[in-house]
């Protein structure tokens, strides 16, 4: 896909947020980020430094994330934001735009709209982790968080483990209706339940909140679990107590993250967790790390997001718009 010309050196191509629906699936979306985390440890893509900051306006956070795929070529940025008074507007809290760079001579190639592609690709990265670090006869699923991206988190997680149940909890028991919704479009039983009870039946945990507090506690979680943390992607954000990354063997998309604005930056530093106990997703992919040894193990995923995963699915979502013809182009 990478040595294709997008388009005529005059025009770029634009994906509107409204094609990304009918461009996208959860395979997709799992298949383009997969394979971006393994190529991000192959050290043949790489994310450039995170620019995130709280605007001082509608209590949004903005900014950008970037990065270079050497064997895709997909060169560019997402810029947006999280703006959390705009659910109560019928819009998404997330909002972003990916633009795309010719990898040869700089020019913008595409804008694509990145809303769903960004609750896509999320949960795609968790739905990786439990490929590769779930129990392998996991049943119950647990869901924290029940905003907007919990339903696309459900959905990408069954189809990697036979799951029979889900349970869940949310600071907003009201809203605990989506998770109920998913769960019975997937023909799964959904409980709402304790945190105590979450962690100590779950096999898989997905967490997926804006916490800056700690949710689950260490003493909470028995077994051996797996735990994705989807939620953390700013600096002082936090999903989990510690304790728990100090005693799970720790994965991520990307250290650099990790430990900056991830789950673990808080882990790492209090000194419960060294950086170098922190390894990538996608040395287990490339079978360079066991990744899971044991039924007992408990297993973390730090889920920050990365910018190659925009660009992946958005290079992706370009490609398919020109082959079913909804690409719209422009002189620019």
């Amino acid at each position: 896909m990478g040595d294709k010309p997008m388009a005529s050196p005059d025009t770029v191509i634009i994906v509107p947020e409204a094609e990304i629906a009918g461009l996208i699936t959860a395979e997709i979306a799992f298949d383009a980020v997969e394979a971006t985390f393994a190529a991000m440890s192959r050290r043949s893509a790489y994310n450039f430094p995170v620019i995130r900051e709280a605007i001082g306006h509608a209590e949004a956070l903005y900014g950008f994330k970037s990065g270079f795929d050497r064997e895709s070529l997909a060169l560019g940025l997402k810029s947006g934001g999280y703006w959390p008074g705009n659910e109560a507007k019928g819009l998404t809290n997330h909002q972003s735009t990916v633009i795309l760079f010719d990898a040869d001579s700089g020019r913008v190639k595409a804008l694509v709209g990145g809303n769903l592609l960004t609750a896509l690709r999320t949960a795609a990265a968790s739905a990786v982790s439990i490929k590769y670090l779930a129990p392998k006869d996991a049943k119950v699923l647990g869901m924290i968080g029940a905003g907007h991206q919990s339903a696309f988190q459900m959905r990408a997680a069954a189809q990697q483990r036979s799951f029979e149940r889900v349970i869940g909890w949310n600071y907003h028991p009201e809203m605990l209706s989506r998770l109920a919704n998913t769960a019975a479009e997937l023909g799964l039983p959904f409980e709402s339940v304790s945190l105590n009870e979450l962690g100590q039946t779950a096999d898989v945990i997905i967490s997926i909140t804006s916490s800056f507090e700690p949710i689950l506690l260490d003493r909470q979680v028995t077994g051996g679990t797996h735990i994705a943390c989807m939620g953390t992607d700013t600096k002082g954000k936090q999903e989990v107590e510690a304790g728990i990354l100090e005693r799970a063997t720790v994965f991520t998309d990307e250290v650099a993250q990790s430990i900056s604005i991830g789950e673990a930056q808080h882990a790492v530093a209090s000194g419960k967790l060294a950086e170098s106990r922190i390894s990538e997703i996608g040395s287990v992919i490339n079978g360079d790390h066991a990744g899971r040894q044991s039924d007992s193990e408990l297993t973390v995923f730090d889920g920050t997001g990365v910018g190659l995963q925009d660009l992946a699915v958005a290079h992706v979502a370009v490609d398919i718009a020109k082959q079913k013809g909804v690409a719209q182009e422009i002189s620019f």
